[in-house]
């Protein structure tokens, strides 16, 4: 870890092993992650890296034939909470527990709809504070000046780089706690690469973050922490 001291945890992972289809992907993962950080998961392709970040916000239940072994605790509302606990909804859990995919997810409806629509789905009805969030998130994402002019068309008509974009300011509308990142500068130019890394480090202060990246020099730029996969195992954790 950067710095004089460690912060303490906000995530605890405790012997996760998961299979796809009776095959094994992971095995005894088990690692902290400190509070208000960015940790980058690293490792080669097909260590698990995608894998174990679907294992932190329940997102595997939607896979068939899939199973977990092991507990995932995260601090939620000053406490730690076993993830599987029977009374926390995948809904609720993934309000504070933000993903980012590799391959960009847009709706299939208007740009300024798409990052809005975490704010409907709380219920949230007031149109200036939807608005106001929603300018927000995506001038923090640097594509306000692209896009202020056309937030009616679809967001599929965005650009790979604009939709990655766009689905990073539709994560981060809701201000959550952990936020889950998987490659998301592959698919953007260097100069809104850079700009995402800005961000997730001056986001640091706020959100706790995980970030699956296959650039060293990336890692080296924006982790304060790296879990290294291989095999689907811990390798090295610093």
């Amino acid at each position: 870890m950067k710095g004089m001291s460690t912060p303490p945890p906000k995530i605890r992972t405790r012997s996760v092993g998961f299979s796809y289809d009776g095959k094994t992907v992971l095995r005894d993962i088990t690692a902290d992650f400190p509070e208000k950080s960015v940790t980058a998961v690293i490792g080669p392709s097909g260590s698990g890296k995608s894998t174990f970040l679907l294992t932190l916000n329940r997102l595997w239940e939607e896979i068939p034939h899939c199973s977990m072994r092991g507990s995932v605790e995260i601090r939620l509302d000053g406490g730690f909470r076993d993830i599987q606990e029977p009374e926390i909804s995948g809904s609720w859990l993934r309000r504070r527990v933000g993903t980012v995919f590799q391959v960009p997810n847009p709706l299939p409806m208007g740009i300024f709809r798409n990052v809005a629509f975490p704010l409907q789905l709380m219920g949230i009805r007031d149109k200036g504070v939807i608005r106001s969030r929603v300018e927000r998130a995506l001038a923090e994402v640097r594509l306000w000046e692209e896009v202020k002019d056309r937030l009616s068309d679809s967001a599929l008509s965005l650009s790979g780089g604009q939709q990655q974009r766009l689905c990073l300011a539709r994560a981060l509308i809701l201000e959550p706690e952990v936020l889950l990142l998987d490659e998301p500068t592959s698919s953007l130019d260097g100069e809104a690469a850079e700009a995402v890394e800005e961000l997730l480090v001056r986001r640091k202060d706020a959100c706790t973050m995980l970030v699956v990246s296959h650039y060293l020099d990336q890692v080296k730029r924006i982790a304060d922490a790296v879990l290294e996969l291989r095999d689907g195992t811990v390798v090295r954790e610093r």
